[in-house]
């Protein structure tokens, strides 16, 4: 079976937890227009958070060695 490509766009984009089943990500919004937002929410944008459920499938087909 021949090697399979993995996106690089999404390789940059996501990682695989410890166990391989799940998959994390970086949250959107957190890069300009600071100002505005409150230390609160620009400390929770820092944070990783798990793609959802629906979505795993498809980003795990885009990176298949993790």
């Amino acid at each position: 079976m021949p090697k399979l490509k993995t996106n690089r766009s999404a390789a940059k984009r996501f990682r695989l937890t410890g166990s391989g089943t799940k998959v994390r990500r970086y949250r959107a919004c957190a890069s300009h227009l600071l100002r505005k937002k409150t230390s609160k929410r620009k400390r929770r944008l820092g944070r990783p958070a798990l793609v959802d459920a629906t979505n795993v499938r498809a980003v795990k087909r885009l990176i298949p060695y993790g």
